[in-house]
């Protein structure tokens, strides 16, 4: 199933952090964080401003980006996790 976000909406897949740390420990996953960083899966066209034009997003399909611990809506595609959220949600691309 393809989902194809609406106008300034991006369908992000959350990275994952590691349940091991860097010495070597497991982590319980009770004690892991929400991720804050995802993969962009897909774009919308673009916010449709007042005179009529579109605006670009200034993300791509992708790109590694950064957003706000509790934004989005957490949607299931395909029995994988992702996020679907406004381009206003997004703090930043990472690289």
């Amino acid at each position: 199933m393809a989902v194809k976000p609406l106008e300034d909406r991006i369908l992000v897949k959350p990275i994952e952090r590691e349940a091991k740390t860097s010495s070597g420990l497991y982590l319980p996953e009770s004690s892991t964080e929400k991720p804050i960083q995802g993969k962009v899966v897909a774009v919308g066209p673009g916010k449709r401003l007042e005179n009529g034009t579109v605006a670009a997003l200034s993300v791509k399909k992708g790109d590694t980006v950064v957003y706000g611990k509790y934004a989005g809506t957490e949607v299931e595609i395909e029995g994988v996790d992702h996020l679907i959220l406004r381009e206003t949600e997004i703090l930043g691309v990472v690289g």
